[in-house]
């Protein structure tokens, strides 16, 4: 057992070189980096003879080795798929081995409390969840960067929609409205609507650049403005009012999303109390009589209640999360 901790805590530590070793490229100013992307531009490459490939190349990692092991992973695919989605500048190596080095940190510590907390359970009942849990912190990190991202560049869209719509009555091609929108709009639209530019400008064909923007953004909206846009050139029209229509349809959403909101604010702050109150009230009897949870902590059972009382909680929070979600 000892030799095995050992060797957890090397591969640990090997990790944690790694993670160092992104982090340093991570943290590296982007106006360097953009320096030296105009300098290779302009400087002439040697002529080798050898033909150049064009295509954009999948790097999981900036560590070779690393790089043709993850490719040879399945979930990479969909874990390179939630980065793109969240925008996140680091590649998917860097969370596969923040991961891979929670998750040795949550066996160390589901060891630990196992061994102080709950001798009486098979090990496997602690550390594989404490496992579990440190082992997704990535990946619900990037989710809910991806859920913010989607949320800023759902309200950008009306405003995008109409700048193209203004483009199309001057006279300017569909293209040219993709390309005012990329320049003229902030972080996420601005980048999504120049990918959807530069797939056009590439070759591919503008109906299957507009779905490949509707699988990069799966919202509602972006997707009601990919199937009018693919309508409207089967069948013709205004695409100008279309799309101004579809910018006052999406406003008139917002709307009535905010009055959602205020007529059920009474649900998600009883919501909130419910979760809060036993905690509170707990602190609050502990301030006031601290000898009061001692007969319950010298049972040993006491533990165990405090374990499934608080899985119950967690469920609880998920169940009335869904009970005040609603969506418009």
């Amino acid at each position: 057992m000892d030799n095995f901790l050992f060797l957890l805590i090397f591969i640990n530590v090997l990790v944690l070189i790694e993670l160092g070793y992104f982090a340093l490229r991570t943290f590296r100013s982007s106006e360097k980096r953009e320096v030296q992307r105009r300098l290779k531009l302009l400087s002439f490459p040697k002529d080798t003879g050898d033909s150049v490939n064009i295509l954009r190349k999948n790097v999981l990692s900036e560590i070779p080795w690393l790089n043709r092991f993850l490719k040879k992973l399945a979930l990479m695919e969909k874990m390179t798929h939630l980065v793109e989605q969240a925008g996140a500048q680091s590649t998917p190596g860097l969370y596969f081995l923040s991961s891979l080095t929670l998750a040795v940190v949550g066996f160390l510590a589901g060891s630990q409390i196992h061994l102080a907390y709950f001798p009486l359970l098979r090990g496997v009942v602690i550390i594989i969840p404490v496992i579990g849990i440190m082992a997704i912190l990535p990946v619900l990190y990037l989710r809910r960067r991806r859920k913010k991202r989607f949320q800023k560049f759902e309200t950008q869209l009306p405003e995008a929609l109409d700048l193209i719509a203004r483009s199309l009555r001057a006279g300017h091609a569909f293209s040219s409205g993709l390309k005012l929108a990329s320049e003229e709009m902030r972080e996420p639209a601005s980048v999504e609507f120049g990918k959807t530019l530069n797939e056009i400008n590439f070759g591919i064909s503008v109906p299957d650049a507009l779905v490949n923007f509707a699988n990069r953004i799966p919202i509602d909206d972006l997707r009601f403005f990919v199937i009018s846009l693919l309508l409207q050139r089967e069948t013709g029209g205004n695409l100008a009012e279309i799309l101004e229509n579809l910018s006052h349809l999406i406003r008139e959403r917002f709307k009535l999303y905010g009055r959602v909101r205020v007529l059920s604010a009474q649900a998600r702050i009883s919501a909130y109390v419910l979760v809060a109150m036993p905690f509170v009230i707990s602190l609050l009897i502990h301030l006031i009589h601290p000898k009061f949870y001692e007969p319950f902590f010298e049972n040993p059972a006491s533990r165990y209640l405090i374990g499934f009382g608080v899985a119950w909680m967690i469920l609880g929070i998920f169940a009335m999360k869904k009970m005040i979600a609603i969506r418009v």
